[in-house]
C-alpha cells in the first residue's frame, strides 16, 4: 500500500474567487504582451477552474486576421509561454470563447461592431453584459481608445452588468502628461471604473510584504527609524533594451522602472498599517507615502540621484552591444539604462532613514529584492576581528528569482572559543508551499474581473509620484551625461560611491 503526504502548509488553501460570466476585450491583440502573458494568464485561470462558464475573449487590432488565425497564433503561444503547458482538450473548451474584431483604434466602424459582438455575446454564451477592456497598447493610443469606447457608448453596460478598464503603465511620461490622460480617462470612465495596472503587484513576494509586515506582531515594533538603518531597494535586469531601442530612447530607466515598480516597492514597505484590507483603505497609506517623500529640487538631482548607461560588455560569458550601439537608439543618446536614488519618507516612521533605489539593465544578474538593514547593537560585547567579522542585521524580502524572505544574524561559530558569522533563517515560497507561483498577470486580470481594485493605482498615487519623478527629469536636462558603465558589471562606479560617501555600501546579490 502505498502512503501519500500532503505538505501542510497547502491544507486549507483552495479558496475559489470565481468572477460573474465576462468578456475581456484586448486592445492590441497582436502584440507580444497579449501572447505571453495576457492570453497564458487567462488560459492558467480557466485550467483552474477560476473562471466561470462563458467567459469570452475578443482581440482587437488592426491587422487584417481572422478568428481562426487569431486562436492558432494563441495556441502556439499558450503552448510556449504557459507556465502549466497546453492541454489539447481544455485548449479546445477554452478557445470556443474566443473572437478577433479588425479594426484600427480610431475608427467608430469597428467599435459599432465590437458593440455588437459583446451584444451577441451577452445572449449566446450568457456574459450577462459583463466588459472588462484591456488596454495592451502603445500609451499613445489610450486616449483615442477611450474617447471611441466612449463615442459608442461602451462605457456603460446595456445590460446592467459591470463595465471596467485596464490601463498598462506607463500612466504618463511626466505629470502634464499624466494629468492630462486622467482627464481623458475621466471624461468617459468614473475612476471606480479603472485599473491601472503594473505587473509588479501581482507578484506573490510583493502581495506578502502586507502579509509579512502586518498580520506577524514581532516585526512592526522594530519597523521603523528607531532600529532600520536604511532601506535598499534593487530591481536589476541583465537583459538589454531587447529591440526595444524606440521605445526606450524616450522612456528611459526613470519612467521604464523608478516611477512605478521601485516607487510600488517604496511605498508597501514603508506604508502605515491601513485600517481594513480594503481597496481603498490599502491606496490610501500608500498614497500617504509618495506625498510623505521629501522633493528633489531640480538644482540638487545630481546630490540624490546617479544615472548611467551601459557600454559593451558581456552577459553570460557572451559579448553584447552597448546602448548606443542598440537598434533605434541614437549613437549620442543621453537615455539612462541605469540609476541610484535616495529618498527620505519624511513622517514620524521613517524621519531621517533613507531608502536607496536601484534599477539598471545589462547587471550582472536579475534580482530584485528590498533589503532592510537594521542598525548595530548599541554595545559591542564581542571583539571585532580577523575571527569575528559582525555584520549588521538585514532582513531581505527577495521579489525575484527564488521568491522568499531570509534574516541575517550573527551566530557563534562551534568550538572552545568565540568566534562570530553571520547566518541566514531562509523562507522560499516554492520550498514551503511545492508549488510554483502563479503569474502576476494571472492575480491581477482575476482581481479585475472581480472588482477588486487593491493591488491597481489610483488616479492621486500616480499623480503625487510623478509630482516627485518630473523634477528629477528637469533637473536632468541640464545635467550632465549618463556615467558609463561595462554591461556585465553593477553599474557606474559613482553609484558605489554615492553610497560610500555615507559610510554604506550596496548589497552583493
Amino acid at each position: 500500500m502505498t502512503e501519500s503526504t500532503t505538505n501542510p502548509l497547502r491544507s486549507g488553501l483552495r479558496m475559489q474567487r470565481t468572477p460573474e460570466p465576462c468578456t475581456v476585450v484586448i486592445f492590441g491583440a497582436t502584440g507580444d504582451l497579449t501572447h505571453r502573458k495576457l492570453v497564458p494568464g487567462l488560459y492558467n485561470l480557466y485550467r483552474e477552474r477560476l473562471l466561470p462558464p462563458g467567459f469570452s475573449v475578443i482581440g482587437f487590432a488592426r491587422r487584417e486576421w481572422t478568428d481562426e488565425y487569431f486562436r492558432q497564433t494563441l495556441y502556439d503561444d499558450v503552448k510556449e509561454f504557459s507556465r502549466s503547458g497546453l492541454e489539447e482538450p481544455l485548449w479546445q473548451s477554452f478557445a470556443e470563447g474566443i473572437s478577433y474584431n479588425r479594426s484600427s483604434f480610431d475608427d467608430p466602424a469597428g467599435y459599432q461592431a465590437l458593440a455588437e459582438k459583446l451584444a451577441a455575446l451577452d445572449e449566446q454564451r450568457g456574459t450577462g453584459g459583463n466588459r472588462l477592456f484591456y488596454l495592451a497598447t502603445p500609451p499613445e493610443s489610450y486616449a483615442t481608445i477611450i474617447e471611441q469606447l466612449g463615442a459608442a457608448g461602451l462605457n456603460h453596460s446595456p445590460n446592467g452588468g459591470w463595465t471596467r478598464i485596464i490601463i498598462e503603465k506607463p500612466f504618463g511620461r511626466d505629470l502634464n502628461s499624466a494629468r492630462a490622460l486622467d482627464t481623458a480617462v475621466h471624461k468617459v470612465f468614473d475612476e471606480s471604473q479603472v485599473y491601472r495596472i503594473d505587473h509588479y503587484l501581482g507578484k506573490e513576494t510583493v502581495q506578502n510584504i502586507l502579509v509579512f509586515r502586518f498580520a506577524n506582531g514581532i516585526f512592526e515594533p522594530v519597523w521603523n527609524r528607531r532600529y532600520v538603518d536604511h532601506v535598499q531597494i534593487t530591481v536589476g535586469e541583465s537583459v538589454g533594451v531587447e529591440g526595444r531601442g524606440n521605445y526606450y530612447e524616450h522612456a528611459g530607466t526613470i519612467r521604464d522602472m523608478v516611477q512605478n515598480h521601485l516607487m510600488q516597492l517604496l511605498t508597501l514597505t514603508a506604508m502605515e498599517p491601513p485600517g481594513s484590507y480594503e481597496a481603498n483603505s490599502v491606496r490610501d497609506e500608500k498614497v500617504k507615502v509618495v506625498r510623505a517623500i521629501r522633493p528633489i529640487a531640480r538644482e540638487d538631482v545630481a546630490k540624490y540621484s546617479i544615472r548611467g548607461q551601459y557600454t559593451a560588455g558581456t552577459e553570460g560569458g557572451k559579448p553584447v552591444p552597448g546602448y548606443r550601439e542598440e537598434t533605434g537608439v541614437d549613437p549620442s543618446s543621453n537615455t539612462e539604462t541605469y540609476i541610484a536614488l535616495q529618498l527620505f519618507v519624511e513622517n514620524w516612521r521613517w524621519a531621517g532613514v533613507p531608502f536607496y533605489l536601484r534599477t539598471g539593465k545589462r547587471l550582472p544578474k536579475r534580482a530584485s529584492e528590498i533589503a532592510i538593514q537594521f542598525k548595530s547593537a548599541p554595545l559591542m560585547l564581542f571583539d571585532q576581528g580577523p575571527l569575528n567579522n559582525i555584520e549588521p542585521n538585514v532582513l531581505t524580502i527577495k521579489v525575484q528569482p527564488d521568491e522568499g524572505i531570509s534574516l541575517k544574524f550573527e551566530s557563534k561559530i562551534p568550538g572552545q572559543t568565540t568566534q562570530i558569522r553571520p547566518v541566514t533563517m531562509d523562507f522560499r515560497y516554492n520550498a514551503s508551499f511545492g508549488v510554483a507561483s502563479p503569474e502576476a498577470y494571472e492575480r491581477l486580470l482575476l482581481d479585475a474581473m472581480l472588482g477588486d481594485s487593491t493591488l491597481f493605482t489610483r488616479s492621486d498615487e500616480v499623480d503625487a509620484s510623478w509630482s516627485l519623478i518630473t523634477p528629477i527629469l528637469e533637473g536632468w536636462q541640464n545635467g550632465p551625461a549618463p556615467e558609463p558603465y561595462e554591461a556585465g558589471t553593477w553599474g557606474p562606479q559613482a553609484s558605489d560611491a554615492f553610497l560610500e560617501s555615507a559610510g554604506r555600501k550596496w548589497r552583493k546579490l
